[in-house]
């Protein structure tokens, strides 16, 4: 049975596969046949290679996807400047934004459903306005009070908390995941769903498909629905040529009834509860609040939800405390966030660099990757030579080999600024959290890498004097106990390695 499942699965994605492969063999011999006419469609598309440069230049980009496109196009000015207006300007994206922009505005009120705490959150804590400002009043994402916060790591504490929160559900799950893989893990995740649909529990869930490529099979929707539980993937895979399959959906959020809620870098997969092992010991973290800022992200999943099926969510049905209160206590300032690629808005980034730009005694970071644009290294070392403590651990053991070598490129900068790099011994470092003077800390999908920043759908949870923020300094300063610290001489390699490492960054973007 496992045999016939994966050919099934293996025939499907390798037909895609082909179907690229052919479309870009057909587009490489229109223009290098050797005719006449072959002549003049090369000539043409070079001179529109140059005209493109110099749109690329012009636009309101990071510089390095800038430095990136611009040598790609002139390392194959024939083809380049052409892939780039068939990869850029496409009917699909510009639906897709439009969808996408519709049902963010419907939806935006829906978040100050539990009220708004703006102004006492303000003045709770003065020196963090600029980063509540701009969350709500710009990005559109309230704080909250309410709101009770439990940090979980590594994945296995994530996991037994899921499972004890899933048993309780009565009205509703809402599951978003980058990556499902079966096994443990998911298969106790399954096991539950099943039974609270046959308790009458609503139970959704969204997957992205590159994420889960090879690890579902394509017809798993129509399974799911077999056992009563609907199911939504988004942006499915197709054979073209499509900037919008460079968008993927990175978020992971687990909602029960509107009251509880988890996000953070575990996906639902064995090797993120140390099932098994990939890269040895895999050390990650998410975090479960309780209470109002729940319910940010459960119209964070309904917004994606409609754009997925297309439909039009009523948020207020939905909505928990319509006839009771929220009876948890303050615990601090709790504030989610989500992020898209499709608003031009880096929010992801933006709260990063708020914290790092507001630090006064020290920021901790713990990050997979570390593949950053000038703005970041800036805001880092300008901290740091400002007198901050900045720590940043990152995995000794990669998932990723050009990824992790290229990381290794930004240590010679850092460390020079008085930056402290540590990489976690003992496996994979997947965490992604910021912790800031004791006050304030994120919790999130976001890794400081080009992809998570600018061109994934991410989410996270700022949060300030609640329990979870010493919590996040505690874990990494014992997460500092095994891992080595990366000294500058580590980082003085051969003329070779420094070479191709800096060559390898002018891919950042694509990485």
């Amino acid at each position: 049975m496992g045999e016939k499942w994966f050919k099934k699965l293996l025939r499907g994605r390798m037909l895609v596969a082909v179907l690229i492969v052919l479309q870009l063999g057909v587009f490489i011999y229109l223009v290098a046949n050797g005719s006449q006419q072959s002549l003049f469609i090369s000539w043409t598309l070079t001179v529109i290679s140059f005209l493109v440069a110099l749109h690329i230049v012009t636009q309101k980009n990071k510089g390095a996807y800038k430095l990136t496109w611009v040598f790609l196009i002139l390392l194959v000015p024939v083809f380049g400047g052409l892939f780039y207006l068939l990869f850029k300007f496409q009917t699909s994206s510009k639906k897709f934004h439009r969808e996408l922009e519709k049902v963010e505005r419907g939806s935006k009120p829906s978040f100050l459903l539990p009220g708004n705490r703006f102004n006492e959150a303000c003045k709770e804590t003065p020196s963090h306005i600029p980063q509540i400002r701009y969350l709500q009043k710009f990005a559109g994402f309230p704080v909250y009070r309410h709101t009770r916060t439990k940090y979980l790591t590594p994945g296995e504490e994530k996991f037994s908390a899921l499972l004890a929160e899933l048993e309780k559900a009565e009205r509703y799950i809402f599951l978003e995941y980058f990556i499902i893989h079966d096994g443990i893990m998911w298969g106790s995740v399954l096991e539950i769903l099943k039974e609270k649909v046959k308790q009458g529990v609503d139970v959704r869930l969204i997957y992205d498909d590159m994420g889960c490529l090879f690890l579902l099979p394509k017809d798993y929707p129509k399974q799911l629905k077999k056992w009563g539980i609907k199911c939504a993937v988004f942006n499915p895979f197709r054979p073209v040529l499509s900037a919008i399959q460079n968008n993927r959906d990175h978020r992971k959020i687990a909602v029960i009834d509107g009251k509880v809620a988890f996000t953070g870098g575990i996906n639902l997969a064995d090797e993120y509860i140390n099932a098994i092992e990939k890269y040895g010991h895999w050390k990650d973290a998410s975090i479960m609040i309780e209470g109002e800022a729940a319910w940010s992200f459960t119209v964070m999943f309904l917004q994606m939800w409609s754009i997925c099926k297309n439909i039009n969510e009523n948020y207020h049905h939905y909505y928990p405390w319509k006839y009771e209160r929220c009876e948890i206590e303050n615990d601090g300032l709790v504030q989610p966030y989500a992020d898209s690629p499709m608003d031009h808005e880096n929010v992801g980034e933006h709260v990063y660099l708020q914290m790092i730009n507001n630090a006064k005694d020290y920021v901790y970071i713990n990050t997979p990757y570390l593949i950053i644009d000038d703005s970041m290294v800036s805001a880092l070392t300008l901290a740091a030579k400002s007198g901050v403590d900045v720590r940043i651990v990152t995995p000794h053991r990669w998932d990723k080999r050009i990824v992790h070598f290229t990381t290794r490129s930004y240590y010679r900068e850092l460390i020079s600024a008085g930056i402290k790099i540590y990489e976690y011994t003992e496996g994979f470092m997947h965490s992604k959290t910021f912790v800031s003077d004791d006050s304030t800390a994120t919790v999130g999908t976001t890794n400081l890498d080009f992809r998570s920043l600018y061109l994934h759908f991410e989410c996270g949870v700022w949060l300030y004097d609640s329990t979870a923020v010493m919590e996040v300094k505690n874990d990494f300063l014992k997460t500092l106990e095994i891992s080595q610290k990366i000294r500058k001489q580590d980082c003085k390699d051969n003329v070779i390695s420094n070479f191709l490492q800096d060559f390898l960054r002018l891919f950042a973007p694509l990485m």
